[in-house]
This record gives structure tokens, C-alpha cells and sequence, in this order.
């Protein structure tokens, strides 16, 4: 039998099962699945996240997250809040709402354009002219606004680009400014992709609503959540039946999908995940810097465990793909890049054999160590 290939693109919790973290006794009375956690996600989001609306993938909780933004304005009194500034490069799902707020150039959803309301899709603020821009607009159109939206630390299907956390702190200080809401979408980073738990977290910036899903099942049942702050609770908490929010996913907080998120979750707070990302992201940047020097690479980058080579235009996924797996390895090029975003079980010899790969389809011999 052939020797099965190195697997890359899954999602990051590890894949055995560990005892109850310290503080949560065995004799512990059993909670319903969803409760409990709810309970424990809240207890790890910073700040006061702890109000949690479970769905079943990752684009329904950004649509949650979007409808929430927009309801709280119209349960507070306020009208015409209705509108998203998200970023270019910045990718949020593929239902009809997250659509609008993904990049437009990007090139997935080009052929719905104009079949809903158009959002502000704008530069990040990663220096002052950009945050002044997107200052002006706030001070423009922030009475359109419902919220502010973006990937943290990484924009995933947009181009694996990475910015720093000072950008997540502009846009926390900018949207308190104008009073408008701000959005972590954390389906691709939550639960240590980047290095910490959460990016928000490692960042010390807390959002007014988060979204997670990916690797709060270890990738084996669909499950998401978009957890709001107390601010944001508290504008639908009332005795009038039209002030909730009225969204119920048929699979929503499914008991089965929630035991294998808490399973998942005992994995994440003994922390020895932590060690296996350092780990990758060493492994990543040793085995992927000589592809700096290869015909049409433009950068190399690595961030926890995530690692990326970016060419100058689009690469022949088909034909990058076939030449990866005919060397044993699973590996998706997308747009302009080859990436790596290995489960934190990875091995060493696996890491070694993901990279090895990547350097030989693209004519570097060796990693430099």
C-alpha cells in the first residue's frame, strides 16, 4: 500500500483526547452541551464576550454577527445603521450577506455583483494615511454604519496577508471615536492558528463581537459561534418579543457538535498547544525561506502555524497540486500563493516532507538551518 500523504489544510486542534483541565473536577455535575460551552468560551474570550449564539458554519455566524450589528442600532433607536466597512483583501464567507463585505476583486463573487446592497471595502489603516482615510469616511458616512469588520492578525483567503496588531488597535480606537461597532472574524485565526489563543487576545484588543468556528470542533462536526460583548446583549435584552434576535439555524448548539467542541476545548486549555505551534512556525520558516530566491516568489512569510510563499501573479493551482501529491503531500495554491496551515499534530518528518515539497516543485535544493 502506498504510503499516505502529508495532509496541511485542516483545522488546528489536536486530535487525542486529554484529561479535564485543573478546575473542573470530575465530579462536576453535567451541564446541557451547549451551556457548558458557551460557558467555557466565554471564561477564555478576553473582556466581557461571554454572550455566545451558536450556528453551524463559519459564514452563518458572520451573518449573525452582521445582523446583530445592525439590530442593535435599531433597538437602541437609531435608524439607517445598516451598512459594513470591511477591507480589501479581507475574505468573510460565501452567503449572500458576507459576499458583500468580501474583497470584490478578489474574484470569488464577481458574478453577484450588484445583487446586494454594496458595502465600504477600504485600505486597513496600516499606517496614518490609511487610518486617516478610513477616519474621514467615519466622520463621512458613520451615520450609515453599523460596524467594522475584519480577520485579525491574517486575511485568509484573501492572500494570507498579515498585518500587525497596532492595526487592530487603530481600528478599536477609530471605531470608538465614531461609535460604531467593531467585528473579529476568527474563523480562520481563533483557537492558536496565529500564536495565541485568540488573536484578539494576543493583540489586547477586544472586539464587540467575535466570530469562531474552524477549530472549535477540531474540525469534526460543524459548529460555529458569534459571542457578543454585554453592550451588545443588553440592547436586545427586553420584555418586548420584537427586540430579539430573531435567527435560529436548524442546527444550532446541536448537542453532539457542542460535546466534541468541549472535547476540543480540553485539548486547547491544557496548553501544550502552544509548544506545538512554536514548533511549526520554526519548521515553516526554516523550510520555506529558500523559496525567497525561486523564479516569481516575491515573499516568504510565516505567522504561529501558518506559512506562506507568495508569487508576483497567479500560479497554476491544477498543475502545482498534481506535481505536489505525485511527491506524497496535499497541497491547495490559492490565487497568488502556496500556503501551509499544518494541524498542530504535525510531526517534524511531516513538516520537513510539506516543505521539502513546496521547495522542490519550485527548484530550491535545500533548507538553509
Amino acid at each position: 500500500m502506498d504510503e499516505a500523504p502529508a495532509i496541511q489544510d485542516a483545522p488546528a486542534a489536536p486530535c487525542a483526547r486529554s484529561p479535564p483541565p485543573a478546575g473542573r473536577p470530575d465530579d462536576l455535575p453535567p451541564l446541557a452541551p451547549a451551556y457548558d460551552l458557551a460557558r467555557r468560551l466565554a471564561a477564555l474570550l478576553p473582556g466581557d464576550l461571554d454572550h455566545v449564539f451558536f450556528a453551524e458554519s463559519g459564514s452563518v455566524s458572520v451573518e449573525i454577527a452582521m445582523k446583530m450589528a445592525i439590530q442593535f442600532w435599531i433597538n437602541r433607536g437609531v435608524s439607517g445603521r445598516s451598512k459594513f466597512v470591511s477591507f480589501l483583501g479581507g475574505y468573510h464567507g460565501d452567503t449572500l450577506a458576507t459576499m458583500t463585505i468580501c474583497d470584490p476583486e478578489e474574484g470569488m463573487h464577481s458574478l453577484f455583483s450588484g445583487v446586494m446592497p454594496s458595502q465600504h471595502v477600504v485600505a486597513l489603516p496600516r499606517d496614518r494615511d490609511s487610518e486617516a482615510a478610513l477616519d474621514a469616511l467615519l466622520a463621512e458616512k458613520g451615520y450609515e454604519i453599523a460596524a467594522l469588520i475584519v480577520e485579525p492578525r491574517i486575511q485568509g483567503a484573501g492572500g494570507m496577508l498579515i498585518h500587525d496588531d497596532e492595526v487592530l488597535r487603530r481600528l478599536r480606537v477609530v471605531a470608538d471615536r465614531h461609535d460604531v461597532l467593531l467585528i473579529f472574524d476568527e474563523i480562520f485565526t481563533g483557537f492558536g492558528r496565529t500564536g495565541d489563543l485568540f488573536a484578539c487576545q494576543g493583540a489586547d484588543v477586544t472586539p464587540d463581537i467575535i466570530t469562531l468556528s474552524k477549530a472549535l470542533t477540531g474540525g469534526t462536526l460543524p459548529l460555529s459561534a458569534a459571542v457578543a460583548s454585554r453592550r451588545i446583549f443588553e440592547a436586545f435584552w427586553s420584555d418586548d418579543a420584537g427586540a430579539a434576535l430573531m435567527h435560529g439555524p436548524t442546527y444550532m448548539a446541536n448537542p453532539l457538535a457542542c460535546a466534541a467542541a468541549g472535547a476540543s476545548l480540553d485539548l486547547f486549555e491544557a496548553g501544550d498547544w502552544k509548544v506545538d505551534v512554536a514548533r511549526i512556525e520554526l519548521a515553516l520558516r526554516r523550510g520555506l525561506e529558500p523559496c525567497r530566491g525561486a523564479i516569481g516568489v516575491v515573499d516568504v512569510r510565516t505567522l504561529g502555524a501558518i506559512g506562506v510563499v507568495e508569487f508576483e501573479a497567479a500560479v497554476d493551482s491544477g498543475g502545482l497540486c498534481q506535481q505536489f501529491a505525485e511527491l506524497g503531500c496535499w497541497i491547495r495554491p490559492m490565487g497568488k500563493v502556496v500556503y501551509l496551515t499544518p494541524p498542530f499534530v504535525t510531526t517534524d518528518a511531516e513538516l520537513a516532507q510539506l516543505t521539502g515539497a513546496i521547495r522542490k516543485v519550485l527548484g530550491v535544493a535545500e533548507a538553509r538551518v
